[in-house]
């Protein structure tokens, strides 16, 4: 059930445009900025640069390689990359607060930005290079051209984070800069007349583990194929406000930004640094109430460097968000253990971690 009166919550919009003007303007972008994702842990923004043509080219494109036999898309599949490339099956990501219970969607993967070569043997699964079908006419040139147009749309914002909070304007750009950035594209599952209503979730509640997400606007498909309005009330994206001393489990807002606007929310990262300032923005993808519907998503993941520290900024630190906080991580250390967490990543990845040499020592005992 979703709870709170959705009509009494007032999202703030953020005008992209707004930021580049007089003073006026970048005050009110500035205040809505602090208001959204203080509270909210997200914003709606406006003149962000998406083309809605380009967005429907890409649902066309990816349909069509969703529409194929699973043993094809399989050829796209590549564990060894912690699926952070190519195709990811039904029922492999699950949230960490989700008890177990998969997410019911297939999703696809690929960096619209480019690859470091230092960074790549660093980190190769987060750092692949990207996985394409080639059969599929448009699929790349598509799927780049809108990660490419979200991750500029999610760069502006960022300044004005920056200058919302009184930092300098590159605070946060520079933070990103050479970071794992990521875009993805997500299909859920049709349920079946026995698995409506019985307690399966596309997406469990989760908060996102990078710095911004950006969220371009979902379709919903009917069982004839055909783009549909939401089939139910309560079906579809939905995120959780803050928590206050009037609504302490937070308050669910449907996640529709408005007519030409598409959605950005807060991830773990944005939160670390900012002390909690800014918070990251549960949500959960609640299917329909009806079997054959399924939803078609895309979401662009900003990331931090990987060398970046995880750790509220100096203008955030207190005894109370050092506590919070600590210890800190490496944000390239964060993805990682993140991506075990939500079992993407095999539990053996940890041993990545720390020093991997006394294999040596224990050879120059035997040989001794």
């Amino acid at each position: 059930m979703i709870a709170g009166d959705m009509s009494a919550l007032s999202i703030p919009t953020v005008d992209l445009d707004d930021l580049r003007g007089d003073d006026e303007a970048r005050a009110r972008a500035a205040a809505a900025i602090r208001e959204g994702f203080g509270a909210f842990g997200l914003v709606y923004v406006r003149n962000h640069g998406i083309d809605p043509a380009l967005l429907d080219r890409y649902y066309d494109v990816f349909t069509q390689l969703t529409s194929r036999a699973e043993a094809d898309k399989r050829r796209l599949a590549r564990p060894d990359l912690w699926y952070q490339r190519g195709w990811t099956p039904p029922n492999t990501e699950q949230a960490v607060a989700a008890g177990g219970q998969p997410d019911f969607k297939e999703c696809y993967f690929a960096s619209p930005t480019a690859i470091d070569a230092e960074l790549q043997a660093q980190y190769p699964e987060i750092y692949a290079e990207n996985v394409w079908p080639t059969d599929i006419a448009g699929f790349e040139e598509t799927y780049l051209a809108l990660g490419a147009a979200l991750h500029r749309a999610g760069s502006a914002l960022l300044t004005g984070a920056a200058v919302a909070l009184s930092l300098e304007a590159d605070r946060f750009t520079r933070l990103i800069e050479g970071g794992p950035h990521i875009t993805r594209a997500l299909r859920y599952i049709p349920l079946n007349e026995a698995q409506v209503g019985g307690g399966i979730l596309w997406g469990e509640e989760h908060t996102d583990f990078n710095l911004l997400t950006l969220l371009p606007g979902g379709r919903f498909i009917d069982p004839s194929g055909a783009r549909c309005p939401p089939p139910d009330p309560e079906s579809g994206l939905y995120l959780r406000t803050r928590a206050t001393a009037a609504d302490p489990a937070g308050r669910k807002v449907r996640g529709a930004a408005p007519a030409g606007c598409i959605v950005a929310q807060v991830g773990q990262q944005l939160e670390i640094v900012t002390g909690g300032t800014f918070l990251a923005t549960p949500h959960v993808i609640t299917a329909p109430k009806a079997p054959g519907y399924s939803r078609l998503s895309c979401a662009h993941f900003v990331h931090a460097h990987p060398h970046a520290t995880l750790f509220p900024f100096t203008e955030f630190r207190n005894p109370e968000t050092v506590r919070a906080y600590s210890p800190p991580v490496l944000a390239g250390t964060y993805d990682l253990k993140t991506l075990v967490d939500i079992a993407l990543a095999p539990k053996t990845a940890l041993d990545l971690l720390g020093y991997r040499h006394y294999d040596r020592l224990n050879h120059q005992r035997t040989v001794g």
